[in-house]
């Protein structure tokens, strides 16, 4: 589908590019992706693409006065075991109630189902959720002693394709991985030796194992990311109180004190008005005092900052005026470390050593490891990319980093306490965090991949 749909969209641009040569002449200049001015014809390119219709793959291309797809039709097609098989249609251009049309009635339809009243051996793993072993007080035997995602889904099928079914848990524990020789281990190599119909678990869709056996349209989507540990919470240290501020600015206010206390000092020594005679009933008193002495001057800034009051009053315009910046500047830094503690003490910012695949491939403290039989391990044995070549080197060469199964690496990566990473996919990473709080997903995928139903070779 999103090939057709690429094909068809080059192909309305093509053409209304080609409309827009004839109609005027383009200039040909270079335009920044970062740059917030657009192309110069960008509007009139929209313009020639708007009345443009041509029958594409995806049927016939046409736009509506807002720029919408329009002329819509699609057909509902199922699966039978003669192929894809059109059951009805959907139209656009018609009322609600009558755009989707069914031909064929779905129970005649599945009725004819290949599969019915057959009894399938159905292999699968342990791996929450989508297989798990029922928590009871009594023995259970059969398929009643399973639960899970893909415990339903089979259920729901088999109402649906009316089969039997029974399941079995895979014998060596692996998804399935081939040898040197090529024999395949697991669910996949139970199917390639017919000793069961299907495998149905969160089993990834690759090349290499359809060429071994056939999936059905994935169930789910999903990609190789990071599980790893939070990073636990640090002791609170004596001098936490700094915290709201960065270093520097903490330098800049000691500057700033020293630097106002100075120049306190200095003007008042300067200015007249600061001295003052000690006795006024004196009136021929020869000796005057300056307050404003070199420790009164520090005294009074560092009461400032602290908003507690000086017996120290300036009284000559020059100190005034310097007392008044100071005020001011102790109003903004208090406001601003007061906002900033009360952030600091609600919110608690969690710093990660790793960010990516990139930062973990990059330093060799933390160590990382994935499934040993799986297509996690496929992945990073044949990727192509410098990355994930050297993540494999990595591992390759360390034996205790593969786990046997997500939940041993779930509780490594808890043991290990910041120095294991596990890789897996994306899909039971949710279902682990959700039910682990001290677990979190680092970083996007790696790939995208989809889950299917494996089954054997031309199994109908």
């Amino acid at each position: 589908t999103e090939s057709a749909l690429i094909y068809d969209a080059v192909k309305l641009l093509a053409t209304a590019i080609r409309e827009l040569d004839h109609g005027q002449s383009i200039d040909i200049q270079q335009v920044s992706c970062e740059s917030s001015v657009p192309w110069s014809h960008g509007s009139s390119l929209i313009n020639y693409m708007r009345p443009i219709e041509f029958r594409g793959i995806t049927g016939l291309v046409g736009f509506n006065d807002l720029g919408f797809r329009s002329s819509i039709t699609l057909s509902v097609v199922t699966v039978s075991p003669n192929g894809l098989e059109e059951i009805g249609t959907w139209s656009e251009d018609v009322e609600p109630e009558r755009r989707l049309n069914i031909s064929r009635d779905w129970t005649i339809h599945y009725s004819s189902s290949a599969l019915e009243n057959k009894t399938l051996i159905i292999t699968t793993i342990l791996n929450d959720p989508y297989t798990m072993i029922k928590d009871s007080s009594f023995k259970r035997i059969g398929n009643d002693q399973f639960e899970g995602y893909a415990i339903d889904l089979i259920s729901e099928l088999s109402k649906l394709l009316h089969f039997n079914y029974e399941f079995r848990l895979v014998k060596d524990g692996a998804y399935g991985r081939p040898d040197k020789q090529g024999n395949w281990n697991g669910m996949m190599g139970e199917l390639i030796r017919r000793e069961a119909d299907l495998a149905v678990a969160d089993l990834t869709i690759t090349s290499k194992r359809e060429d071994a056996v056939d999936f059905t349209h994935p169930f789910m989507n999903t990609g190789i990311s990071i599980l790893y540990k939070k990073p636990t919470k640090k002791v609170t240290s004596l001098f936490s109180f700094l915290s709201p501020f960065s270093n520097i600015v903490w330098i800049y206010v000691v500057c700033a004190y020293v630097g106002v206390s100075s120049m306190l000092f200095i003007v008042g020594r300067i200015s007249p008005y600061e001295w003052e005679n000690p006795h006024p009933c004196r009136q021929n008193e020869q000796v005057l005092e300056n307050a404003f002495s070199l420790s009164n001057s520090f005294w009074f800034t560092i009461g400032s900052l602290m908003q507690q009051a000086s017996d120290l009053t300036p009284k000559a315009m020059s100190t005034r005026t310097i007392a008044s910046i100071w005020y001011f500047f102790t109003l903004i830094m208090i406001a601003s470390y007061t906002a900033n503690l009360a952030a600091f003490l609600t919110v608690e910012k969690i710093v990660y050593p790793i960010e990516n695949a990139e930062g973990l491939a990059a330093q060799d403290k933390i160590k990382y490891g994935c499934l040993g039989s799986g297509s996690t391990a496929s992945f990073f044995a044949e990727s192509n990319i410098t990355t994930y070549k050297k993540m494999w080197n990595f591992m390759s060469k360390q034996a205790d980093v593969f786990m046997k199964s997500n939940e041993e690496g779930r509780k490594t990566v808890e043991k290990a306490d910041g120095m294991y990473a596990f890789l897996m996919e994306s899909a039971s990473i949710e279902y682990i965090i959700e039910r682990n709080c001290n677990l979190t997903q680092i970083g996007g995928l790696l790939d995208s991949k989809g889950y299917g139903i494996a089954t054997q070779k031309g199994f109908e």
